[in-house]
């Protein structure tokens, strides 16, 4: 079991940097492949982008060379750097861990935190 807090949403112009964490805890969680999700209204969940257990980092290609993935294995937590937002970067983005697979479908994630929106404005 772990358990995933995400922190760090909230409103920014177009252009601007923002920073989310994921905090986990409840279990060994260097051991877990991680990913980011984003869900704005009216459309489906979507991969933002994942870190492998090894380090390896795959992104969605909407937000190639803006948004980064990253983690700190001993402070238990996962982040996600987004530059150079654009409005179409605004939804509720949550993090997602799983102990067996890293796949692109968030139909692959075991555990799942609440969620921070991110609100981009034009």
């Amino acid at each position: 079991q772990v358990q995933l807090v995400e922190s760090g949403g909230g409103s920014v112009h177009t252009g601007g940097s923002l920073r989310l964490s994921c905090a986990a805890s409840g279990s060994t969680y260097s051991r877990y492949c991680m990913g980011w999700f984003r869900q704005a209204p009216g459309k489906e969940r979507e991969e933002v982008a994942r870190i492998y257990i090894s380090g390896l980092t795959a992104y969605a290609d909407s937000v190639k060379g803006r948004f980064t993935i990253s983690k700190d294995n001993a402070k238990n937590t996962l982040y996600l750097q987004m530059n150079i937002v654009k409005p179409e970067d605004t939804a509720m983005y949550y993090c997602a861990a799983d102990p067996v697979n890293c796949p692109r479908s968030p139909s692959g994630y075991r555990y799942w935190g609440q969620g921070t929106q991110v609100t981009v404005s034009s």
